[in-house]
């Protein structure tokens, strides 16, 4: 299976990364690392993350990692990161339309 990262998740993920760098580069290092490790599980298990709560679409789902979420999209023959947000950050519909 094909994963596939939007270029707004791509954006974010830069984002939060430089933020964590601020206090300490190698943590967002570590922090980037675990992410993509996370995404990669999915190739194997797509259907680990729970329903994105505020969609109840069963194709968008969501894993956790710390205090954010990442957002995605379960094809039949790929998964498409769509978006990473804080968790207590609202979640805009138009982040994860297409």
């Amino acid at each position: 299976m094909k994963i596939v990262w939007s270029p707004l998740a791509v954006d974010r993920i830069s984002e939060i990364a430089s933020y964590i760098a601020q206090d300490k580069p190698s943590a967002a290092e570590r922090w980037i690392k675990t992410v993509f490790s996370k995404v990669e599980n999915l190739k194997s298990s797509p259907e680990i993350g729970r329903i994105v709560p505020e969609i109840g679409n069963s194709q968008l789902r969501e894993i956790l990692y710390g205090n954010y979420r990442i957002i995605y999209r379960a094809e039949p023959e790929k998964i498409a990161v769509l978006t990473v947000r804080h968790g207590k950050q609202i979640l805009p519909i138009d982040e994860i339309a297409e």
